[in-house]
């Protein structure tokens, strides 16, 4: 983590989409939170991953690109907006100022 974060626990390197490098976030536009999440799905015989390290964004309009899902709960789930491939992250819709990206479902790239 080290090389991702810098002096003020901002992420130090552009957020891009895994799959088809789509720019997330720019660098400097979310910082470093560790915060246990565990994925929960509908069907009980599946088993979801629990999520630790995430990048904190304050405010949906600093993402470059990203999709939201359909409300499930109080959850609405983060996938890239070119490839829809996710999820990437989360946000609880019950708290407009906590938008969760997983550091595990994005590559952290210099430009």
């Amino acid at each position: 983590m080290d090389d991702l974060v810098d002096v003020v626990g901002k992420n130090s390197k552009w957020i891009v989409c895994k799959f088809c490098q789509s720019k997330v976030l720019r660098p400097s536009t979310a910082t470093y939170e560790e915060r246990e999440k565990k994925e929960e799905f509908a069907s009980e015989l599946l088993q979801g991953e629990t999520l630790t390290r995430h990048w904190l964004v304050s405010d949906m309009f600093a993402f470059e690109n990203v999709g939201f899902s359909m409300t499930v709960g109080s959850i609405k789930y983060l996938a890239c907006a070119d490839c829809d491939r996710g999820p990437i992250g989360w946000h609880d819709i019950t708290d407009n100022t906590k938008f969760y990206v997983a550091v595990e479902r994005v590559e952290h790239i210099k430009m």
